[in-house]
């Protein structure tokens, strides 16, 4: 954990990657809905001082935000509450910095303010999280930069434990055991899709995956442990001109294997 502490009470975590692109480019990828949904969650932008973010996570964890700084190619700031009411209000900034041969710097800061440690998990949380999502935005600007992105999502979750619920669904999607580097083909039960391992995500029971079917993308698939239960996730960015036709095509089926992989808990 590498959060800085100042005497003020500030808390803050930083996170930085190097991608290719002009600063009009990555600043469009970072500072703009479609742009954010074609690598991270489906999100909605105002793209102004003033503007309300809409961070979809899954169905109904949408997480608002209110911008509070724009200065259009380097630098916003949003702002929202760390978890329910009551929480404190976490900002977080977003810079773009232009760097030689092409690239950019981009930089996420999240700060709060608060007089004990009860929220260092989650600012922890934050800063181990976004390594993994930065390699699927440095995909998207290396490979598919301009190209348009048709997104899945999918979100379920299981009171077992994370590495139980990785067996699970990683057996059947036949990810267990993939290293680095190899060739993964979808079992035959599921929807045409391949490609090769980029290595773990945030954690041993995530993976990345360069995707050269249905059609080239990024997918994101793996168990996380939420407030006591595990998430499943799976985020499969698309691009080209067959990646809406193939999401059309391939999202209820998917959503059909999870509902029926880990079925919502009955409600008494």
């Amino acid at each position: 954990m590498s959060i800085k502490k100042e005497p003020s009470g500030r808390r803050s975590v930083q996170v930085e990657v190097e991608v290719p692109g002009t600063p009009e480019e990555v600043w469009n990828a970072i500072a703009t809905g479609p742009g954010v949904s074609s690598w991270f969650v489906p999100t909605q932008m105002e793209e102004c001082q003033g503007g309300e973010i809409m961070s979809n996570f899954g169905p109904g964890m949408d997480c608002p935000a209110k911008i509070t700084s724009w200065e259009a190619t380097k630098r916003f700031v949003a702002e929202s509450t760390m978890g329910p009411p009551g929480s404190p209000t976490v900002a977080t900034e977003w810079t773009v910095e232009a760097r030689e041969g092409g690239k950019c710097l981009v930089r996420v800061v999240h700060s709060l303010f608060a007089s004990t440690d009860d929220w260092d998990n989650q600012l922890d949380g934050l800063e181990k999280g976004w390594p993994a999502i930065f390699r699927v935005l440095r995909r998207r600007l290396e490979t598919f930069r301009g190209v348009e992105c048709a997104a899945m999502q999918f979100v379920s979750f299981a009171s077992d434990s994370a590495e139980k619920v990785w067996e699970k669904m990683g057996g059947q999607l036949g990810l267990l055991n993939i290293k680095e580097g190899e060739t993964w083909t979808a079992p035959d039960a599921f929807p045409r899709m391949a490609g090769v391992s980029m290595g773990d995500g945030m954690l041993p029971s995530t993976v990345l995956i360069a995707l050269e079917s249905p059609v080239p993308g990024t997918a994101y698939i793996g168990i996380f442990p939420c407030g006591g239960m595990a998430m499943a996730y799976m985020g499969i960015y698309l691009y080209g001109d067959n990646a809406q036709s193939a999401v059309e095509h391939d999202e209820p089926i998917w959503q059909a294997w999870l509902d029926n992989l880990l079925p919502a808990p009955q409600m008494g």
